[in-house]
């Protein structure tokens, strides 16, 4: 049976973030490292010159930079983030990312319960 994220959502366990990845020297490489129905974590390996045109999401993200460095643009804004840089996108905040050189990011996204 194969294993669709890297962590259980019902067991304790752990995972490398910082991990070679493999065929990510053309495009973009994407892992689940944790999924429920309120937070899904996401593991993304970007080639040099790889970039995720401006899009939305209904849920809150929080980016965590692991390793390179990318120009993330939430609307008109650009920030240049490095290893160790945490970004926060409020849910519907538009924003696109581009990797000059290659780097990794953790994408944090929770989904709000409706009020």
């Amino acid at each position: 049976m194969k294993k669709n994220t890297l962590l259980s959502p019902t067991d304790a366990g752990t995972c490398s973030l910082l991990a070679p990845v493999e065929n990510v020297a053309h495009g973009i490489v994407s892992r689940a490292v944790l999924t429920t129905p309120a937070l899904r974590l996401t593991l993304f390996h970007f080639a040099a010159g790889q970039e995720l045109s401006e899009h939305t999401s209904k849920a809150r993200a929080l980016v965590q930079v692991l390793s390179g460095t990318c120009r993330f643009s939430v609307g008109a804004t650009v920030h240049t983030l490095q290893p160790g840089d945490l970004l926060h996108l409020p849910p519907g905040a538009p924003h696109a990312v581009t990797a000059a050189v290659p780097f990794s990011m953790l994408l944090t996204q929770v989904t709000e319960p409706a009020t």
